[in-house]
Formats: structure tokens, sequence, C-alpha cells
């Protein structure tokens, strides 16, 4: 691989259509991987008592995802061999457009500095096993919006996206690796 953005992938979508556990399945077969912004934010913003959630404050929120996103981008570069990350800067150009907010400046100057690889794989609106949870309020509607926001900020970025197929984790991880022009021998020797 030429570059760090080369062995960058992105995993993005809606909420609910199991991206998080594909990124899992990666991280158990030896992959190095990122942790979700989102849920992390919602989780520490919880914890706390602050108001940087996405039913309080959505503009700050957005604010502290972008910066989880930028700290995770520069935390790969120290890791070795291809990372997978659940979501990129990108999901939040889209996520403040799914808000009807505007997009500050620095948000795309961040996606157009921190580049992933050019293919990035979308987990598309999966009903069977959407739930809801206490970080996770959207509706399947709402999730439905998400995936085509951010799906259409990736494309204005440049880059190709590639749908995973509703499949099993096993499956997707294999159609992951396969797309990525990654040996599925990498899966083996890691696992």
């Amino acid at each position: 691989m030429q570059n760090d953005s080369d062995r960058f992938f992105v995993l993005t979508g809606g909420p609910g259509s199991g991206k998080t556990t594909l990124i899992e399945a990666l991280r158990q077969a030896g992959f190095a991987t990122s942790v979700e912004a989102g849920r992390g934010i919602i989780r520490d913003q919880s914890a706390v008592g602050g108001t940087a959630l996405p039913w309080s404050d959505r503009a700050l929120f957005a604010e502290l995802m972008l910066s989880w996103e930028m700290r995770s981008y520069r935390a790969a570069h120290e890791m070795a061999g291809p990372v997978f990350f659940d979501r990129g800067m990108p999901d939040t150009i889209g996520y403040l457009r799914l808000c009807g907010l505007p997009v500050p400046s620095h948000f795309m100057d961040a996606a157009t500095e921190f580049r992933y690889a050019r293919r990035v794989f979308i987990a598309p609106p999966w009903p069977e096993i959407f739930t809801q949870d206490e970080e996770r309020k959207q509706t399947l509607d709402e999730a439905e919006r998400t995936c085509q926001s951010v799906a259409g900020a990736y494309a204005e970025l440049g880059y190709t996206l590639v749908t995973l197929p509703l499949a099993s984790v096993e499956k997707r991880v294999r159609f992951l690796l396969d797309a990525a022009g990654l040996p599925l021998t990498s899966l083996t020797s890691r696992t």
C-alpha cells in the first residue's frame, strides 16, 4: 500500500445496519479498528451530564464527532496494516445535512485533508436487524435517511461506495476483504 490513506477503510451507513458488529468481527480477526464516535460521545456526555447529544445540541455533538474522528485518524497512523474505521469524517457532514444544519468550512477542510481509501463500504438499511436502544433513538426511517445523507457526503468527496451485502457477519467480512483488495488469507492468518 502506497500511503496511509490506502490502508484506511471506512464502514458507514445508517444506524442499526450492522457496521459495529462487522468492525468487531474484524477486530477479533486481528485487524486494527476504530471506535464509533457517536456512541462514545453519547456515553461520555450522558455520564457527565453534558449537552453535546443528538437530542440536546446537534451542532456541538457534530463538533465532538469531528474531533473524535480526527483523533482516530491520527491514532491509526501508529497502527500497522489495514485499519477499519467505524465511520469517518465525511459522516459528520452527512449528519449536519440530515439535521438541516449548516456545514462549517472546517468540516469540509477536515474531510478533504484527512483522506481514507477510495472505496468506502456502506451498510445499507436492514430492517430485519434494526433495533433502538438508549444510544440509538432513531427510527428506521431516520436510519434510512442517515444512510442516504452520509453516502451523499462520501460521493461528493470523490469516494466510491461499495454496498455491503445483507448477509451473515462472516460473509460480510469476506466480501469486504475481497473488495478492499486484501487477501482472504489475511483473515485466516489472523484468527
